[in-house]
């Protein structure tokens, strides 16, 4: 039996037991986090409703109505009872308020990370070796919609941050448009659970990103709902037991997200990833084209054979920045048996042969196999973190997970592009008995995705926070190398990866450029 075989056998076993421990933890938690602690904002940014926004026509795109006079009576009763809410406010409660913090953005990062994780399991093989894919008309049955692969996962993450930097601007306008002063300069006998500022409270910033996130996470991941729903209302009542918020800002910021969220989803539903898995006789046509173009193609290595690479058109999907992909497309990689691919050959049997502790290590932790988080969740935690370190506002934070996100969908998409245009052979194909240390995918070799992906993500972190370079620098190389070590890329491959990305990445930055955020 070969290693592919293995491999897809413990997959196929994984899958059937999944059918029973998903059905009974479809609506639980999933693992929460040591919680940060909440902290001041670096700044404000006043000025936030004047930047220009990603996708949407203008901040007022969205209406919502005025709020009802500080002074006045309705508000007052607001106060009163926020007040007596946090008066009767359990252990529970007050540990979900920290748990939020008065920075949501990066909760919800993190749950997002954590559905991208929990469905990024590749349907396995029926018993008389078919292979049935998910439906998203029918996301309950096995199995289950969505399968949150790379592809599939970097365009989740961007559909989310772009929607929460477009609602945080309009957020921005209408706060400092209606001018509600802060909760503690109306009354500064209101208990407040977390570091208070003097943004203006309506409409809540934290409301808008939980409506907003919880819009788009449940189109993207539909069999989660209700405990989508359960989340966002934990988020909502935190707000107010905060003693930063009232009701009437929670409610307008709910309105305002869940607009917004509408929006966005209208341009997912047509940006062409429905139509990315494709039906088997346009995969060989791709297939066949690349043939008659280098006089190569790449065959599927698995055992049964799976009919279709992986998203044969993703290639095809509409991208946030990049005008031209082919612009960005790398050159012709190496004729196979030519001196350059049999000196990227032997480089790879010889690490298959004297492979290094601290080589597979680094291999195995970039592996992003089924049920993690996938490349782009590696640098959505990493850009996470410096969210906190550098203490971002929210707006701020999200502006920095909308450009990375942005850059590494369209890395992603330059890179499948390159995938299905080359249809290159993978070294267990191309290279005669040879095997690496991790199962290879299911489609062609270059560019590498993991390079693209870490390229485009290290180069939009770099230009935000530029202190963090030689580390985002070194880490996107990381990853690059480590598809060398698993024996799963040429080296050829990795390095056009990261070329690839840098220059996605550089639309990217261009549009942050000129958003008008100092």
């Amino acid at each position: 039996m070969t290693f592919n075989k293995y491999i897809y056998r413990f997959c196929f076993l994984f899958a059937l037991l999944s059918v029973v421990i998903f059905t009974q933890s479809c609506e639980k938690d999933l693992p929460r986090f040591v919680a940060f602690e909440p902290y001041t904002y670096a700044g404000l940014d006043d000025d936030g409703g004047t930047w220009k926004q990603v996708h949407m026509s203008s901040v007022e795109q969205i209406k919502i109505d005025a709020p009802t006079d500080p002074f006045s009576d309705a508000y007052k009763n607001e106060i009163a009872a926020a007040k007596a809410a946090i008066a009767s406010m359990t252990s529970d409660e007050e540990d979900a308020v920290k748990y939020w913090g008065n920075n949501p953005i990066i909760r919800w990062n993190e749950i997002a990370r954590e559905l991208a994780a929990k469905y990024n399991l590749i349907p396995p093989p029926n018993a008389d070796g078919t292979y049935t894919l998910p439906d998203p008309a029918n996301p309950s049955k096995f199995p289950y919609f969505p399968f949150a692969h790379p592809p599939y996962s970097s365009r989740a993450y961007a559909y989310m941050s772009v929607a929460q930097f477009d609602a945080l601007i309009a957020t921005w306008h209408y706060k400092y448009k209606f001018g509600r002063p802060a909760l503690h300069k109306i009354d500064g006998t209101i208990k407040q659970l977390l570091p208070s500022s003097d943004l203006p409270s309506y409409p809540s910033d934290g409301a808008v990103v939980t409506a907003v996130s919880r819009e788009i996470l449940s189109a993207l991941f539909p069999l989660e709902k209700e405990y989508l729903k359960s989340k966002s209302d934990e988020a909502k009542e935190a707000l107010i037991l905060s003693g930063l918020h009232v009701q009437s800002d929670v409610t307008a910021g709910d309105s305002l997200g869940r607009g917004v969220a509408k929006v966005l989803l209208q341009r997912a539903a047509g940006d062409g990833m429905k139509f990315a898995q494709t039906p088997k006789p346009i995969s060989d046509s791709i297939k066949n084209a690349a043939f008659v173009r280098f006089g190569w193609q790449w065959t599927n290595q698995e055992s049964p054979v799976r009919p279709v690479g992986l998203t044969p058109l993703f290639g095809k999907v509409k991208t946030w920045s990049v005008t031209d992909l082919v612009a960005v497309r790398p050159p012709v990689p190496p004729t196979i048996g030519s001196a350059d691919f049999n000196k990227a050959a032997d480089e790879l049997k010889n690490i298959a042969d004297n492979i290094t502790a601290e080589q597979r290590k680094v291999a195995n932790w970039w592996s992003d196999g089924f049920n993690t988080t996938t490349p782009p969740g590696h640098w959505n935690k990493l850009a996470s973190d410096y969210l906190v370190k550098y203490k971002l506002n929210p707006l701020r934070s999200a502006r920095t997970l909308a450009y990375m996100n942005m850059a590494v969908q369209d890395a992603g998409i330059s890179c499948w592009d390159a995938k299905y245009y080359y249809h290159y052979p993978r070294p267990i194909e191309a290279i005669p008995g040879f095997k690496g240390i991790l199962g290879t995918p299911n489609f062609p070799s270059y560019t590498s995705g993991h390079s693209t992906f870490s390229a485009a993500a290290a180069a939009v972190l770099a230009y935000i926070f530029p202190a963090e370079k030689s580390f985002v620098d070194a880490w996107a190389l990381e990853a690059a190398e480590s598809r060398i070590y698993g024996g799963i890329h040429y080296r050829f491959d990795s390095e056009a990866g990261l070329v690839q990305g840098t220059q996605v990445a550089e639309y990217t930055i261009n549009k942050a450029k000129v958003d008008g955020a100092k």
